[in-house]
């Protein structure tokens, strides 16, 4: 059993719900700490009011192979975000805030419309802004049959405040860990506090459900999974990074160290990130994964381990 369905039955959701509106009034659930009153409509760095914003939906076939299986990740894209990175890889989403207002009932059916598509999980994409607007939606979707693992897909900018409002709520996280060095996370992002508020967010996801665990078929169905964009000229600091996974979460740590930056936004032309990674470069990044001791990097990248570069 998925644990929110647990939670909405023994009313430990709706308390949860309760809380989280509270927050809204004054919204400090992200580092950004805006506190308007998103109750009302007002807006603060994530662009966002009262309802969430949906800028598409869909089985997704492209995600980690344990999310994806046969039948794809449910994702659901939410608009606008906390980190708004200079170089977002779905900038039009991010920065441009295309998409649609879904209150709790909209939500909720697009859960269940993309587990009766047949999705192993429902994944929220970018959610970290938006945690109230799913919990509110969570009690009508678990009515309407939804019992799939829920996906936190986040960019790593979370309050651990905020999280522990999801203990017991997702099966899955799957944060990313973008910056080691706060002086990169300020010019790329604006957030010179990330590198630590991603830290202290990656300890309490880990406390809340583990490392990762699959079922007989290599679905997952709880625990950790961490994303790390390797960017051009080191400035992602993958050393520290997966040095940080191994040495304080897990050398089990199920990582997904990625290869696909590619310049986007404002980093079109930009002298240190206007140019994709090199093959020597992402190859010096899996190297570093292996000396850490990490011991579960995604399959897809498995190869690269025997390759002389």
């Amino acid at each position: 059993m998925a644990a929110y369905v647990q939670a909405c039955k023994d009313g430990s959701l709706a308390e949860k719900i309760r809380r989280g509106l509270r927050w809204l009034t004054k919204c400090t659930l992200c580092p950004r700490m805006c506190r308007v009153d998103r109750t009302a409509g007002e807006t603060g760095y994530c662009r966002t009011g009262r309802h969430a914003v949906v800028a598409s939906h869909g089985p997704h076939f492209g995600e980690e192979s344990p999310l994806v299986g046969r039948r794809g990740s449910g994702t659901i894209f939410f608009s606008h975000c906390n980190l708004f990175c200079t170089f977002c890889q779905n900038y039009d989403i991010s920065h441009g805030g295309e998409g649609v207002p879904v209150g709790a009932e909209g939500l909720a059916d697009l859960m269940v419309h993309l587990q009766n598509r047949g999705c192993h999980n429902i994944n929220f994409v970018t959610p970290s802004h938006v945690i109230v607007q799913i919990l509110e939606a969570l009690p009508i979707a678990v009515e309407r049959g939804l019992e799939v693992p829920l996906v936190y897909n986040t960019g790593g900018y979370d309050r651990v405040a905020a999280l522990k409002l999801l203990d017991g709520i997702v099966d899955i996280y799957m944060p990313d860990f973008k910056f080691w060095d706060p002086g990169v996370a300020s010019e790329l992002c604006n957030a010179p506090d990330y590198p630590q508020r991603a830290r202290d967010a990656l300890r309490e996801m880990h406390r809340q459900v583990g490392d990762l665990r699959t079922d007989g078929a290599g679905i997952a169905y709880r625990g950790l999974l961490v994303r790390h964009l390797v960017l051009p000229q080191g400035l992602a600091g993958t050393g520290d990074v997966l040095g940080f996974l191994a040495r304080e979460l897990s050398t089990n740590t199920y990582v997904n160290v990625m290869d696909q930056y590619h310049p986007c936004g404002n980093a079109v032309g930009s002298p240190q990130m206007g140019r994709r990674v090199t093959g020597k470069e992402f190859g010096e990044a899996l190297r570093m994964a292996e000396e850490a001791g990490l011991t579960r990097l995604d399959q897809r990248h498995r190869h690269w381990l025997t390759i002389e570069l």
